[in-house]
């Protein structure tokens, strides 16, 4: 059980020149826990592609923090952590002291506004998104509220765990929001990164079948987390020419497209793909582009009566169903272990990253 020794400092990434990724390791003091709140030391967090569109600025929002605030943002796997409690706020009772927690997209939300009520947690009116205008995880203690952390299953490696708590869940909550089932065809673009990979195991887990797009050196590795079939599209210079190509493995056209790839020119596609009654759902989030669909007039999604939807990431009972699904060994993060010093290198932001705090 990890104790705060008399003296010990928290190291922590700090922004160093918005809008630019570079960041400094600072020492700072660490926070006691108020009402409420427990106090984390962390073990490992993810970062992701989403953290570098933060900190560059490239969603058009405003910046996170300014220099000489704590970072880390995001990943569509990743502002998350995992780490152990070692403190409790006044009245706290749970967690326990000792107890493995994650640190979601949302580190916190009221649970009693209209979105919370219905599950929209991470559109909560008075959300907190770590690392986002709220401390990050990248740091070695963080202050956290005691209804949002979310407990992780004994057995999980902790490493693994991190991006499971943004991107493992997300995807998991875009299957179970869509109605996809047993035997239904599950399309992801950008499959063979750190969302898609999680997006094909968890499509696997409940049964459905799986057709994964990305570039061919991919190929081998989406089908070794279960891929049904593989689309290069690197192949196909048309957009016609891939969504025959789809048609080809789903004659009647697929029941869910998980769009986890950013580009435009991807989401163009994702239309042609899906079979009566499909739906797209965006998780990718293009930069600097605000595009629309195309393919998406009302005549098109009349006609074969088509949804399209969205989510930022997974509320709290979906991070528990997330995690219970790996616990059974049903799901495998592939992650790479980095020092806190190299978030800074601008190749880490395009893989999963998982970092020791």
């Amino acid at each position: 059980m990890a104790t705060v020794k008399k003296g010990t400092m928290n190291r922590a990434v700090q922004y160093a020149d918005p809008p630019s990724i570079k960041t400094v390791v600072a020492e700072l003091p660490i926070e006691t826990p108020g009402p409420g709140e427990v106090l984390v030391r962390m073990l490992y967090s993810g970062v992701c592609h989403t953290d570098y569109g933060f900190c560059t600025n490239s969603f058009g929002l405003p910046m996170p923090a300014p220099a000489g605030e704590i970072t880390l943002i995001h990943n569509s796997d990743f502002i998350t952590g995992i780490g152990e409690v070692i403190e409790q706020g006044p009245g706290v009772t749970t967690p326990e002291i000792g107890a493995k927690v994650g640190i979601k997209y949302a580190a916190d939300a009221c649970l009693n506004c209209e979105n919370c009520l219905v599950g929209g947690e991470t559109s909560c009116s008075q959300v907190k998104v770590s690392g986002y205008f709220t401390p990050g995880t990248f740091q070695q203690y963080v202050i956290s509220s005691a209804k949002y952390v979310t407990p992780i299953p004994d057995g999980i490696d902790l490493a693994a765990a991190a991006p499971l708590m943004c991107g493992g869940v997300t995807v998991y909550a875009a299957l179970k929001r869509s109605n996809t089932k047993h035997g239904d065809w599950v399309l992801v673009t950008g499959a063979g990164g750190g969302l898609g990979h999680l997006a094909i195991q968890f499509a696997k887990a409940i049964g459905a079948r799986v057709i994964a797009v990305d570039s061919g050196s991919k190929e081998s590795f989406c089908k070794g987390f279960g891929a049904d079939a593989f689309v290069d599209f690197t192949k196909f210079s048309t957009d016609e020419d891939i969504t025959a190509e789809v048609r080809r493995i789903a004659p009647n056209g697929v029941k869910t497209v998980i769009a986890c790839a950013t580009p435009t020119r991807s989401y163009n596609q994702t239309i042609g793909f899906l079979g009566f009654r499909g739906v797209l759902i965006c998780l990718g989030l293009p930069e600097n582009d605000r595009t629309p669909i195309k393919g998406a007039e009302a005549f098109t999604l009349l006609n074969n009566e088509l949804t399209i939807m969205s989510l930022k990431a997974g509320n709290r009972l979906e991070a528990k169903e997330c995690l219970d699904i790996v616990a059974r060994g049903l799901v495998k993060t592939h992650y790479e272990l980095r020092p806190m010093e190299s978030i800074s290198d601008v190749r880490w932001f395009f893989h999963l990253m998982v970092v020791p705090c």
